[in-house]
């Protein structure tokens, strides 16, 4: 562990106390679900103080190698001079206008030269008001109620129609949730199924072009994982082709929810790599490099039921937010993008992920765990797996795995990452990594209870505490 990270080790107090006053100020302590203490191990810092590249600092002055990454809403690295220094210039300019901005027009204007998609765009400052935007267009082109989402991606909404079919269904309403159709990636059967009982009453399907499932080829075989360069010949045919033949089909539109895909995986975002062009797509994260962004865009067919310029048309009331338009978080969209283009920072993040995943590879095998700490996914949003004895996913010892990373410096909660991770990261990645699969063997043999307290992490989508 380099000399400058260091953990202290008067913190279980500081930290308990710590978390009681973020619960007793804050429902669930956090205020992004995926933050909460229920998703770390007892070691974690409950509180961070600041971040700067690819580290971020506690409460205490302790340094951790991050790879949480904002909820990989940073792809740069944490406050980063050049996105610092632009979104200061627009705080100069007054933060928010009471007419559209010149630097909101510049980002507009912009968004759609770079995404193939995007003909007009809307801003907001989260992905679930985007996403839940997307949806009401859909609705209000096609006069339709159904929207189709497959049930192995975690999270598009914080809104009723999506939060209301998952586990955690207190104070949602029923009759939203009834107009969300759940099918599964990669089986287009399943797809099909709604169609075929829902005629004419399905206005899109929704999905994440891929995470760490990819889409499947036509014949339902294996799908090519991408990389930083497209190669659309290799993807024809392939499940995302097919959603959206079958939408098309059938008078629906096609939704890509491009959240943690885009800007990410490439500029033009996951569409581009398997070779597919969305109705509509949303984006947020990384685009602005952790700044609060996101966007719902798409072809002008469907973008304008939310104009105000075509007279005698009926009214979609689409998105309308006073901070949509937020100044700081547009200007930090601009320069994050030009970095982006210059220095091609989602190559870099492929190139990282492929290093990544060949050390962690090595070091499992070098302590006997070549089948039971494994990685799957692209490169560009890896998961790793954390199996037991008899080879099933344990979140007992991904907890046990997480806090043994963080007594090395190391906060790992998933595998996001940034250009700020170079060669001098990855190795003291790989270091810890060996000391924490060293504590992991032994409790293979011993029992996981006997190197951890008795929390585990647990799923954020549970219908009880």
């Amino acid at each position: 562990m380099p000399d400058d990270i260091k953990i202290p080790s008067n913190t279980e107090a500081d930290f308990a106390a710590l978390r009681a006053r973020l619960h007793k100020a804050i429902p669930g302590g956090a205020h992004t679900y995926s933050r909460g203490d229920d998703q770390f191990p007892t070691n974690a810092p409950p509180v961070l103080a600041r971040g700067k590249g690819a580290y971020v600092w506690d409460t205490h002055g302790a340094k951790y190698l991050d790879y949480g990454m904002a909820l990989r809403a940073i792809s740069i690295g944490y406050a980063d001079d050049r996105v610092n220094a632009a979104a200061i210039r627009q705080i100069e300019n007054g933060v928010n206008l009471t007419r559209a901005s010149a630097i909101e027009l510049e980002a507009a204007e912009m968004i759609c030269d770079i995404i193939p998609s995007a003909e007009m765009v809307k801003f907001a400052k989260n992905g679930s008001n985007a996403t839940t935007a997307a949806v009401k267009i859909a609705r209000a082109y096609t006069g339709r109620r159904y929207v189709c989402i497959p049930r192995q991606h975690p999270f598009f909404s914080f809104d009723d129609w999506f939060i209301g079919s998952t586990n955690v269904k207190r104070g949602t309403l029923p009759d939203h949730a009834a107009s969300t159709l759940l099918f599964d990636y990669n089986d287009i059967g399943s797809l099909k199924a709604h169609f075929d009982a829902h005629p004419g009453e399905i206005a899109a399907v929704m999905l994440e072009p891929a995470t760490h499932l990819i889409p499947c080829g036509p014949n339902g075989e294996p799908g090519l994982a991408p990389g930083p360069d497209p190669d659309h010949a290799g993807h024809a045919g392939n499940f995302l082709h097919q959603v959206k033949a079958l939408a098309h089909a059938n008078g629906a539109l096609f939704i890509l929810d491009e959240m943690i895909t885009g800007f990410r995986w490439h500029l033009k975002g996951a569409a581009h790599l398997f070779g597919v062009e969305p109705d509509i797509a949303t984006f947020g994260k990384a685009m602005a490099n952790g700044f609060a962004l996101a966007a719902v865009v798409g072809k002008r067919e469907y973008m304008q039921v939310g104009s105000t310029d075509r007279p005698g048309m009926e009214r979609t009331f689409l998105l309308s937010t006073t901070h949509g338009g937020e100044m700081p978080a547009l200007g930090a969209f601009v320069e994050a993008t030009r970095i982006n283009i210059e220095e091609d920072v989602p190559r870099g993040l492929w190139a990282y992920g492929a290093a990544l995943r060949a050390g962690f590879a090595d070091v499992a095998a070098s302590n006997g765990l070549a089948d039971t700490f494994v990685t799957d996914g692209p490169e560009i949003l890896m998961n790793y797996i954390t199996r037991d004895a008899n080879g099933e996913p344990s979140m007992a010892l991904r907890t046990l795995l997480s806090q043994e990373m963080i007594k090395r410096g190391v906060l790992m909660p998933w595998l996001g990452t940034c250009q700020a991770h170079g060669p001098e990261e990855l190795q003291i990645t790989l270091d810890a990594l060996d000391g924490a699969l060293k504590v992991y063997a032994a409790a293979l043999q011993e029992g996981v209870e006997k190197f951890k307290d008795d929390h585990v992490i647990k799923p954020v989508f549970r219908s009880h505490n």
